[in-house]
């Protein structure tokens, strides 16, 4: 079995190849890594693991992963592309592997350059390391950069039908993990328990990883924007916030929400709480077509200005989602960025520092359609909002 589907991968490819033709290009390399796994795993429904890479598109032709000789036979077995090459700068540091053959750029270059090459879109050139990026610009003698990055970007921000139908199985994992998360929030109990519940839960029922590390937070410890769990003991009369990703097919579900844990939130915790649902109601209602960033934001602004919140914002109430659990169009204060159907966009609204209920968070996913978002979790809405 594997994470990805023939026709998308093969459409995907094309995608990037109409852009090199547009803008003349040759070759892009699109770099990847385990942090920054994205723009990689879009073309190949696979990362390596220790070291890193990029894929190889030619304007015309197969692909090929460039990477290191560790995840060589990995790569073969379940990317999408077969086609590898193995260089040092993608390599574990000081690491040997006698058998295995390793170039270096110059000879890739000397491999691919038969029909010549004038110029080489870059994808992720600000993520790579310095070796990687000195070793392209160096040995590609008298190539041309362009960086086709946000042009890259773009072929992400619309979901495929696969696509959202793998989003909607992972949105389902984050409801299996939010109900055993749930019932282990209990006085006494330790953070990790709560953790490992929902981790085992998601992971039970095919989650294949997680988008970001757990999020289990309780007391002064959700006052932050990733609080992962640690060996606290929650105590009676605390708030914890709670939040996981399960990814389904490399594809990111989540939720994000904040639970007594004494099983009965006190009458100010509520009230708090209230607020925070009615900002992500009123997002959530921006999620139409034609609304850009900003004004998707200012709404949620005004609320938390007008309710006393403002001073604790720190994060925008609404950002794609895919195979990153937030990843580009992001729609904070100043985005321009417009929503568009098949777009899959989550609200999460959040604050932190509060003086008595530190952090708190809540937060699931939508679809657009022509008419407005459709819940990815109608479970988690409407346990949210109650719609």
């Amino acid at each position: 079995m594997a994470y990805y589907d023939n026709n998308e991968h093969e459409s995907r490819i094309v995608a990037v190849q109409n852009i090199l033709h547009q803008k003349n290009l040759d070759f892009a390399l699109i770099y990847y890594d385990e942090y920054n796994l994205g723009n990689g795993w879009y073309l190949t429904a696979w990362c390596p693991q220790f070291e890193s890479g990029t894929v190889l598109v030619p304007a015309r032709g197969k692909p090929m992963i460039l990477g290191g000789p560790e995840s060589e036979p990995f790569a073969k077995q379940d990317s999408a592309v077969k086609e590898t090459r193995n260089l040092p700068v993608f390599m574990v540091p000081d690491e040997e592997y006698p058998n295995a053959t390793i170039i270096t750029f110059a000879d890739l270059f000397r491999e691919i350059s038969a029909g010549g090459i004038r110029r080489v879109g870059l994808v992720g050139a600000d993520q790579m390391p310095v070796s990687v990026y000195t070793g392209i610009r160096e040995e590609f003698r008298g190539v041309e950069f362009v960086d086709i990055t946000d042009e890259f970007l773009r072929l992400r921000y619309i979901k495929s039908d696969w696509e959202r139908a793998q989003m909607r199985k992972a949105f389902a994992l984050a409801d299996l993990a939010y109900d055993a998360m749930a019932a282990q929030v209990k006085p006494g109990n330790y953070e990790y328990q709560v953790a490992a519940a929902g981790e085992a839960a998601a992971r039970m029922q095919g989650a294949s990883g997680f988008a970001f590390q757990t999020i289990v937070g309780s007391g002064p410890r959700s006052n932050a924007v990733v609080p992962t769990a640690l060996d606290r003991r929650m105590e009676s009369g605390e708030l914890v916030m709670l939040g996981i990703s399960p990814r389904y097919k490399g594809y990111s579900g989540c939720f994000g929400h904040t639970l007594p844990v004494s099983g009965a939130y006190t009458p100010a915790q509520e009230e708090c709480l209230k607020h925070m649902k009615e900002v992500m109601r009123l997002t959530r209602a921006m999620l139409v077509p034609g609304k850009c960033g900003k004004e998707i934001h200012a709404v949620g602004r005004a609320y938390f200005e007008k309710h006393g919140y403002l001073p604790y914002l720190v994060c925008p109430f609404a950002h794609t989602t895919g195979i990153m659990e937030a990843e580009a169009p992001f729609f904070g204060p100043n985005s321009i960025d417009v929503v568009e159907p098949g777009m899959t966009i989550n609200v999460d609204v959040s604050f932190f520092g509060h003086p008595e209920f530190h952090g708190l968070r809540v937060e699931t996913g939508y679809e657009i359609t022509d008419k407005g978002p459709v819940p990815l979790s109608p479970k988690m809405d409407k346990i949210l909002l109650g719609d």
